[in-house]
């Protein structure tokens, strides 16, 4: 009884007694149905701003909680018995509750308080305690469990709700928006998550209005009037209902929820928007919110119902009010907290108090839970099935869920979409398949009661007008031209730079008023004020807002400025003269390929005429003889293919295979070279004077021109040039002049320039001047703006896409001419390339292949014809010799009707002449027949089968019988 009664003993506003009998009727009541013996009762505070609508609804919820955990869980040993106070919206308040609930009822858990700023206080207490705290409301982005690890989060964080709000200003197009937002830790905690967020989508954040609850009426409507001089009419608020109300009030009182504007508002408005004030609602009409999205159940739907009975029934000052995600979560908590509690046990839970002297603080006598870690281990452990949907407090914090965007019309808000971080903007949950979000937001009713979607900005009457800033320049006018208007004397810019920063400026998502301000050195003189880094270092001055003009990016630049992305080609390089080369002619013919592509061919004539050489050698009469013909016959064969000229007869099917696929790899060759050859003979030899930047410095005849106020001159120092090789030029003229003249004649040999300049000094003369040596990067041309100016990446990101639709290209051609680009290969030698060896490495390899295989097949038969050398017990050497002594001899069983009779006349032997007396000479066997005069003999060998014919004259001194043919010679067939 003593131990509960110094729990007591707190504020000394209330008796003793009466806090005892208060915290008895507690006991008593949450006791009720069970036996005290049998369960422990653990105390938990409650903080909530019990005059608002969030703390009325939390508290609601909190007691139909306990009320139904407890009834399912009639064997739960544990009980929570809960202790509430009110922390009247104050951060003091709410710490201060929190050191009461700890001294006193020394509280093993803090449900709350509602607030992120009070969050913060309590949160740091609670941590120096170890008693866990659970807020359903607390969303604050500043509030981490680095810095305070004894604070959960029942609810979505702050920043979960930034990529909904990036997505819908993507979908409607709208490249910036300003962020009007709370001036506390609940506000400033997101933005810095809104800025990474928006740039993600490429959405600039324009302004950030900051206003606090401290701030007047007055004060406000003040600040609403300043953004009305923007041109943004995209606004986003975040920050507590209560500060909202007012500042929509004077939004409406401002004309700023007409049509033309958009507004977004985040969770802790949307959420809230039915119980707010009937007037807030109607100046809120039109207005776009996104707002955490609970899944549907039946158990939601029983519970909602329930508790609009329930809270009508204590609160009927509140004439509208629809249960939101806060009274959800708050719900949820109940039953994180009593299941957590219960793992522990039922051990007495007690605090470890520190031996404190009398006059110490109340932080200081607190104490610390000895089991508050195990508690918060148990809590973060969670993973239940609750209303709100799936309870997963691993993190500290609820994860990620979809949301709703909902559209605030009327006394209510009607659901127009959802966003998911999966599926982006649709219109159900779950996605059933692509959707276009601008058609979803086509849906919305904006302020001014209209579906026109707002442009998102508007030109101000009173926008501040970019000073442009442009130098004045007598050579290349091309790029950059000031003159003044005679009738006006206004400045007037032309010019291709001029125009790529015009168009520019009509394609960004907002408007820019701009006027252009020339680099004079006083008004109306049109003489250059000083050179382009002066020009430039006038942003730092604040004398220009942006410098326009044939503006180099080089990196000494970006000390002063922000460019944005190039929109010429960049680079630093020479033109020089060139001249007629005759010199190279004579062999010219050794031109049309390389080195190691003429390589290649003869080394496979080498090849093919071995290999048709090895197989015909057996067969092949052509193929054998002395080994002086041999090695002839190699070479002659494959060479001659080169011009079709090779007349022997290849008899082996392999031979003919390779011979085929060669005489086709040679026919592609010798067309293409003929082809090549023909280009060049065709084509004037050109050679320019200089071939390097060295070629001037070792030289003492040769000079080098550059453009006036250039960095060039930087350049050439920095490469050893000397001053006195230098010379400077100061219009497009001079730069043709000095090098038709060249370094003898009063001109110079070479003119160093950025690529842009020098394009446009070759369009019109290709023939007399070419690129010479390396180019030096530069960045090329872009825009300059201040330091941080939020222009740069608009502007940048405009170049790019007009880039792609070739809109610069197009504006070039008009100011600097359609041949611009003239081919440097027209004069680079102008002979067209060498053929090299990449070009036929697919008809080598063909060649090669087919070849290797027509090889392999031959020596494979051979062996296998040869299988008894290979198979006999003579050594290796004597193998070889043997093999090579088969494949050297004449093989006789290959039959060739082609050569069949000069096959049969080597193989018959040679007869003598039969000279014949009579016909009684006549061998026996052998019957003459008069076949035709002069006689054809047909000699018949009846025995053995022979027929052998020949020519005679018969010469005959008696013409007696059986003397007819005396002294007839007979050839017999040879």
């Amino acid at each position: 009884m003593f131990k509960m009664i110094s729990k007591f003993k707190r504020l000394s506003s209330l008796p003793a007694a009466l806090c005892m009998v208060a915290y008895l009727a507690t006991a008593l009541i949450g006791c009720k149905g069970l036996s005290t013996a049998a369960t422990t009762l653990v105390d938990v505070g409650v903080i909530l701003d019990m005059d608002t609508y969030t703390g009325k609804m939390g508290s609601t919820c909190i007691d139909m909680a306990m009320e139904d955990f407890y009834a399912a869980h009639g064997n739960y040993t544990t009980r929570l018995v809960l202790h509430k106070l009110d922390s009247k919206t104050d951060s003091i308040e709410a710490a201060s509750a929190a050191i009461e609930l700890l001294k006193y009822y020394q509280v093993k858990a803090i449900i709350g308080p509602q607030k992120t700023r009070q969050a913060d206080f309590v949160a740091g207490i609670a941590n120096r305690s170890q008693v866990p705290t659970i807020s359903f409301s607390a969303t604050g982005s500043s509030l981490t469990r680095v810095e305070t690890p004894y604070f959960v989060r029942m609810a979505q964080v702050d920043s979960n709700q930034l990529q909904a709000v990036a997505a819908i200003a993507k979908a409607l197009h709208w490249g910036q928006i300003t962020l009007v937002y709370e001036g506390t830790t609940y506000g400033n905690g997101i933005v810095s998550y809104l800025g990474e967020a928006m740039g993600e989508v490429n959405v600039r954040i324009a302004h950030r209005c900051s206003i606090t609850p401290l701030m007047t009426d007055d004060q406000i409507l003040k600040e609403m009037y300043k953004m009305m001089t923007m041109q943004t009419r995209v606004f986003l608020v975040h920050m507590l209902p209560s500060l909202a109300s007012r500042v929509f009030l004077k939004a409406k009182e401002a004309g700023m929820m007409s049509k033309g504007y958009a507004w977004i508002v985040t969770d802790g408005i949307a959420s809230t928007f039915s119980a707010m004030d009937p007037r807030v609602i109607n100046s809120m009409q039109g207005v776009l919110g996104v707002k955490s999205y609970l899944p549907p159940s039946e158990e939601l739907t029983q519970f909602a119902a329930r508790f609009e009975e329930r809270f009508q029934q204590g609160n009927s000052t509140f004439q509208s009010f629809q249960l939101n995600d806060y009274g959800v979560w708050a719900y949820d908590t109940i039953s994180t907290l009593a299941m957590a509690i219960e793992r522990v046990g039922d051990g007495d839970l007690w605090f470890k108090r520190p031996a404190v002297p009398g006059n110490s603080s109340d932080i200081e006598s607190v104490g610390v839970f000895e089991q508050g870690p195990e508690i918060l281990q148990f809590i973060l452990r969670t993973n239940f099935a609750g209303l709100s949907g799936q309870i997963n407090l691993e993190t500290g914090e609820l994860p990620m869920s979809p949301f709703q965007i909902v559209n605030m019309v009327g006394n209510d808000t009607k659901v127009i979409g959802f966003w998911s971080k999966d599926n982006g903007i649709t219109t159900e949950l779950p996605a059933t398949g692509p959707e276009s979000e601008s058609e979803i937001l086509q849906k919305v009713v904006w302020p001014g009661i209209t579906y026109q979607v707002p442009k998102g900005w508007q030109i101000p009457t009173n926008e501040k007008r970019l000073r442009v800033g442009v130098p004045v320049k007598a050579v290349f006018s091309e790029f950059i031209n000031v003159y003044r208007n005679s009738l006006t004397k206004a400045p007037e810019v032309t010019g291709y730079c001029a125009e790529v920063f015009e168009v520019v400026i009509k394609y960004l998502p907002y408007a820019v008023l701009y006027d252009f301000i020339p680099d004079e050195t006083y008004e109306g003189s049109e003489e250059s004020a000083g050179r382009y880094d002066d020009l430039i270092q006038g942003l730092s001055k604040d004398t220009y807002d942006v410098v326009v003009g044939d503006i180099t990016i080089r990196a000494n630049r970006t000390q002063y400025a922000d460019f944005s992305l190039p929109y010429t080609e960049s680079g630093v390089t020479m033109i020089v003269p060139i001249r007629f080369n005759e010199g190279k002619m004579a062999w010219i013919f050794l031109k049309p390929l390389t080195k190691e592509l003429w390589l290649m061919i003869g080394a496979f004539f080498v090849y093919i005429g071995l290999v048709i050489w090895v197989i015909e050698h057996r067969v092949n009469k052509a193929f054998r003889g002395p080994r002086r013909k041999q090695i002839g016959m190699i070479f002659w064969f494959s060479f001659s293919t080169l011009v079709f000229a090779h007349k022997e007869k290849v008899l082996s099917n392999l031979s003919k295979l390779v011979v085929i696929v060669w005489v086709f790899a040679v026919l592609v060759l010798t067309s293409s070279y003929t082809a090549n050859l023909t280009s060049m003979l065709t084509v004037r030899q050109l050679q320019p004077t200089i071939t390097d930047i060295n070629d001037i410095i070792n030289s003492k005849d040769h000079l080098i021109g550059y453009q006036n106020s250039s960095f060039v001159l930087d350049l050439l120092r920095s490469l050893n040039v000397s001053d006195s090789k230098m010379v400077v030029l100061n219009t497009r003229e001079d730069y043709d002049n000095a090098l038709s003249r060249g370094s003898k004649n009063g001109g110079v040999s070479a003119i160093m320039d950025e690529i842009p300049y020098l394009r446009l000094v070759l369009s019109n003369n290709c023939s007399k001047y070419e690129f010479v040596g390396p180019i030096y990067k530069t960045a090329g041309f872009g825009f300059a703006f201040p330091i941080g100016s939020p222009l740069v990446s608009d502007v940048s990101r405009v170049i790019v896409n007009l880039t792609e639709q070739n809109k610069t290209d197009e504006i070039r051609k008009f100011w600097l001419g359609d041949d611009l680009y003239c081919s440097s290969s027209a004069n680079n030698d102008v002979s067209s390339n060498s053929l090299t060896l990449d070009s036929f490495k697919g008809l080598f390899l063909i060649a090669g292949i087919s070849t290797t295989l027509a090889l392999c097949i031959f020596l494979y038969n051979f062996l296998m014809e040869n299988t008894h050398v290979l198979n006999s017990d003579a050594t290796m050497k004597q193998k070889i010799e043997t093999l090579m002594k088969i494949f050297n001899e004449k093989k006789e069983d290959i039959p060739d009707s082609t050569n069949k009779k000069a096959k049969e006349e080597e193989a018959a032997p040679e007869k003598p002449e039969v000279q014949l007396a009579n016909f009684d000479d006549i061998p026996r066997g052998f019957i003459i027949k008069d076949t035709r005069s002069p006689a054809t003999i047909s000699l018949s060998n009846q025995e053995e089968g022979v027929s052998t014919t020949g020519e005679g004259r018969a010469s005959s001194s008696s013409s007696g019988p059986g003397t007819p043919y005396q002294g007839l010679n007979i050839d017999q067939g040879r």
